[in-house]
């Protein structure tokens, strides 16, 4: 009988010790870190966004996107960064549909820079912390 064949027999508690450790998820550890910026959709982009009286970047992302997992703890640096001078948001295209649509959002991660209410500026993809904050610090003034 193949080792297959045998921990398929096998109950399920044997089976799970018979994998090699490699196998095994790795515990899940709880995480602390506070997402500092900020979370908007459609009924409050405009409130947020449009009307703030600062610069605002937002972070277009989803859920499943992997380089969006990968730039978000870049944009919550940004946002605790510039806190004083920057509001730093980020809209799930899942969910906000209308608002990705209207921005013509074809590819994510992409992040806009909006001041008084127009778009400033747009990076695509997954981009280094060095080149957001140098996008960003055009318009701080």
């Amino acid at each position: 009988m193949s080792l297959m064949a045998r921990r398929a027999l096998a109950p399920a508690s044997a089976r799970a010790s018979a994998r090699p450790a490699f196998t095994r998820a790795a515990p899940r550890r709880s995480v602390l870190v506070r997402a500092e910026a900020g979370a908007v959709n459609d009924d409050t982009f405009k409130a947020v966004v449009l009307e703030s009286s600062v610069p605002v970047l937002v972070d277009f992302w989803a859920p499943w996107c992997g380089p969006c997992r990968i730039i978000a703890p870049v944009v919550d640096e940004i946002a605790v960064e510039y806190k004083d001078k920057l509001k730093c948001v980020k809209l799930n295209t899942d969910e906000s549909p209308n608002v990705a649509s209207e921005y013509g959002i074809r590819s994510i991660p992409t992040i806009m820079v909006f001041k008084a209410g127009k778009k400033c500026e747009t990076i695509i993809g997954a981009v280094p912390k060095a080149t957001i904050i140098q996008t960003v610090e055009k318009y701080l003034s």
